[in-house]
């Protein structure tokens, strides 16, 4: 295990917000869709609305909420920083930078940040005193491709997905062939893996296969005391929809980033029977989310150049 300096942290002053989108003027929001009786239980209260937080990034991703600072974290990939938002006074400011393309994020079951990096090639851990840990960087003696989105289980054992996106170019990452191909420990057979989460029980595993043709959420069986996969099959099979990352909710809801039209772009929730039960319009495709606020019951949405937020009437699963 390799130890590193942490980069240096920083901040800027707030950003600005833009005016070409603005809050709906009226309750209840219209963006918020209802396709299913299930989802009137668990949507956003008659009261609540979608809200920006900031915008003016190239590609936001990875969100993760550290409660204890009542902060919210993510990656601007393309800007090779991570952004922080803080609950308290609005401001939106670089936590780190250069952060080696960093992509998903994640907390462990300690509050430690947990972060894949396209151009260090690895998982990492940033440890209380800012100091920076390597999880991984290698398999089978070669390097990772481009670690994607990130999960820490219970047992605190890491799980992540390592598609080649980050090395096809120098836009969010270094360009660089793949020496891995596509496969991983856990399951070889997902073309293109991306966003991942288990259900609350975490007896399943849902994991997005983003080369397939049209875009799967596929499920896998965690079995064995939750060290192997079995039985994958498709969960949702996306349709003209692009699902990127999602989490689950504690009924097992799954919420999805989605896109890329505008009919599309927002978050998909589907219940655990696979039915799409609601739909959150955002102008710009969502990428990644995450739950947190106080509760647990606040919904944080990266989309696009910007971040959204809006409270819901369900809470998000405990290191989801």
């Amino acid at each position: 295990m390799n130890t590193t300096a942490a980069p240096t942290l920083g901040v800027v002053t707030p950003l600005a917000q833009p005016t070409s989108w603005e809050p709906a003027a009226s309750y209840p929001d219209p963006a918020v869709r209802t396709l299913d009786p299930r989802f009137d239980d668990i949507k956003p209260p008659f009261n609540a609305a979608v809200e920006r937080l900031a915008t003016g990034f190239r590609w936001a991703e990875g969100p993760v909420w550290f409660g204890d600072g009542r902060y919210l974290l993510w990656s601007d990939i393309p800007n090779n920083r991570i952004m922080r938002w803080d609950e308290e006074t609005g401001a939106a400011s670089v936590f780190r930078k250069p952060s080696n393309h960093a992509n998903g994020n994640t907390r462990d079951r300690q509050g430690r940040l947990v972060t894949c990096e396209h151009e260090g090639r690895r998982v990492t851990r940033t440890e209380y005193d800012g100091s920076i840990t390597v999880i991984l960087d290698r398999f089978d003696g070669k390097r990772l491709n481009s670690p994607n989105d990130v999960v820490v289980k219970s047992d605190d054992s890491i799980w992540f997905t390592d598609p080649p996106f980050g090395i096809l170019g120098n836009y969010e990452g270094e360009k660089a062939p793949p020496e891995l191909g596509i496969a991983t420990v856990m399951a070889g057979d997902v073309n293109g893996p991306n966003g991942l989460c288990f259900s609350p029980d975490e007896t399943k595993l849902y994991v997005v296969e983003s080369r397939a043709r049209p875009r799967l959420i596929r499920v896998f069986d965690v079995v064995e005391d939750g060290t192997k996969l079995a039985h994958g099959r498709v969960f949702i099979n996306a349709g003209e929809g692009t699902p990127d990352g999602f989490r689950c909710d504690i009924d097992g809801n799954l919420w999805c980033g989605w896109g890329m039209t505008p009919g599309l772009n927002g978050v998909a929730i589907f219940a655990p029977d696979a039915t799409m039960i609601g739909h959150i319009a955002l102008p710009e495709r969502s990428a990644n989310l995450c739950f947190g606020g106080r509760k647990r019951n606040r919904l944080f949405m990266a989309a696009s150049q910007s971040i959204y937020s809006v409270f819901v009437e369900t809470q998000g699963v405990v290191g989801g």
